[in-house]
């Protein structure tokens, strides 16, 4: 019986790694105004942001249904641009034992990044599927994220 799993994606990005990496460790709270489509909010329970330790609640769209995630930062590296996350509470814990999200930025030669989304977990049951449609919302995030990243360095630049 596999109920071990690991599922990664790599999205190609035009941000340079730094940016995405400030987004998602020290403030996921404003993704919901860079992906509304896929994140509704995201509030602290416990903790600061961007520390390790804190605890965060993530209300999010998933295959067409409102859903919520409440993780806790288990680590933020600013050198390697890796934040990890382990899902404590909410929809998933309903189909997996553990659950784990690791997203890591890395520069690109020549300007953009590589940013790789690590999904670790345990399902419940032999019957829970893999978790690729959360890869490919991890996906869209991404490009959402990238997006509005570089909108706003376009008019930095304007200034």
């Amino acid at each position: 019986m596999t109920v071990h799993g690991k599922v990664e994606t790599d999205v190609e990005i035009k941000a340079p790694a730094d940016k995405f990496h400030q987004v998602i460790s020290c403030r996921p709270h404003h993704i919901s105004n860079m992906s509304p489509g896929t994140v509704r909010g995201v509030d602290l329970h416990d903790g600061d942001w961007g520390k390790a330790g804190s605890i965060i609640c993530w209300s999010y769209t998933h295959d067409g249904e409102t859903k919520v995630a409440k993780e806790v930062i288990e680590a933020i590296d600013n050198e390697k641009n890796l934040t990890r996350f382990r899902v404590i509470e909410g929809d998933l814990m309903k189909l997996y034992k553990n659950f784990v999200f690791v997203v890591q930025a890395t520069p690109k030669e020549g300007g953009g990044s590589i940013i790789r989304w690590t999904l670790e977990f345990e399902k419940l049951s032999e019957e829970v599927t893999e978790p690729y449609s959360l890869l490919q919302l991890c996906t869209h995030l991404s490009k959402d994220i990238d997006l509005h990243l570089m909108e706003q360095a376009q008019v930095q630049a304007q200034a």
